[in-house]
């Protein structure tokens, strides 16, 4: 995913927040994520100079508060990249976590909120109450170490908001003090030169899959990045599509009653959808998804390049379409609907072979 954006330490919260003030007001409908970005901090350290006026900073055991969520009943998950917003209404029931060596994991798996999380990344979180036109609206705010949003959890009109302040006030940090110090991720390594990559080896391995998620495990094996290798496997296993892909695949989704799959993810989380899509509507560079009980907005602008995938499994072939930003990014990945067991639905397959294949030479 992106990197945070140089972060500029010699920013203390009042200064901050005085900032932040002349934004608002230049801008009344700016948000937090591109306020900061205009301040030249995260979007963490905005929030937690708020701390006393709104925010307030929860003890930094996330694993113990996602596990607490169930009695507030129906809320809305947010989980985005810089691309994409992908917002899911359900309850946080059947959660589990796993830890081996320095990997810690979870999981929640249910028709409405299912979500794959790296627990290694979440640090800083925070109970937030902004005043909008509709009156207060509470949240719960997870950021990892450079302040980055990992997740967030809004309060519905179905949700038992004495539970949330309940669970607010049990793991309220003792130290309220504003601002965080936050730390940069190191930026991506580059890719080796395909002259280094031993792709009959590659070829072979991917012919032999037994399950999709033995794929990112041999790209690590390979040690080949991820758009290199659908670049060099061949076409009957990747292939581009153009970037308006999501868009003609969603509107085919809806017009042919396609059950389909939408992950949506950054470094802590992958946030995921499983059903149908119905209102689909344009706003100037984001095509969103705004159904009552999933909302999704792609900012087609940051689209760099489509890719259709075929990957073997002991079910038959999995297709997907995988789409990333300009720094190799991956922004969104769309699937059929899939049960264990199962091959995937014709359905989605008719989908996909509806899109249109670039040419070779557009497709380097």
């Amino acid at each position: 995913m992106n990197q945070t954006a140089p972060l500029n330490l010699a920013l203390d919260p009042q200064e901050i927040l005085r900032r932040h003030a002349a934004l608002k007001e230049s801008q009344p409908e700016i948000r937090a994520r591109n306020a900061a970005a205009e301040i030249g901090i995260s979007e963490g350290e905005l929030l937690a100079a708020r701390i006393g006026d709104g925010v307030t900073r929860l003890q930094s055991d996330a694993e113990a508060i996602l596990g607490d969520l169930l009695p507030l009943g129906q809320v809305m998950a947010l989980t985005r990249n810089e691309a994409c917003v992908h917002e899911r209404k359900g309850v946080y029931d059947n959660a589990s976590f796993f830890r081996h060596g320095k990997m810690h994991t979870g999981l929640f798996v249910n028709p409405d909120i299912d979500l794959r999380l790296f627990m290694m990344h979440w640090k800083f979180i925070f109970a937030v109450v902004e005043e909008t036109q509709l009156g207060a609206r509470k949240s719960l705010q997870f950021f990892d170490k450079s302040g980055e949003a990992l997740h967030k959890i809004y309060l519905t009109n179905q949700s038992d908001e004495a539970a949330h302040d309940a669970l607010v006030t049990r793991y309220t940090d003792a130290d309220q003090t504003p601002g965080i110090a936050v730390e940069p991720y190191d930026p991506p390594a580059a890719d080796r030169p395909d002259e280094d990559i031993n792709w009959e080896g590659l070829r072979a391995a991917w012919e032999n899959l037994k399950d999709t998620h033995a794929f990112f495990p041999m790209l690590k094996k390979f040690k080949v990045g991820r758009e290199q290798a659908l670049r060099r496997i061949g076409a009957d296993f990747a292939y581009r599509v153009p970037n308006d892909a999501p868009r003609l695949l969603l509107d085919l989704a809806r017009d042919r009653d396609g059950e389909i799959m939408v992950f949506t993810g950054n470094r802590g989380c992958i946030q995921i959808h499983t059903g149908l899509v119905k209102k689909l509507v344009e706003h100037g560079e984001w095509y969103n998804v705004l159904d009552p009980m999933f909302n999704l907005h792609l900012n087609e602008r940051m689209v760099e390049r489509c890719w259709v995938t075929r990957k073997p499994t002991e079910d038959g072939v999995v297709t997907a379409v995988e789409v990333f930003g300009k720094d190799g990014d991956l922004i969104v990945t769309f699937f059929g609907k899939r049960k264990p067991g199962l091959p995937e639905l014709e359905n989605w397959r008719d989908i996909v072979a509806d899109l249109p294949k670039l040419e070779a030479a557009d497709a380097v």
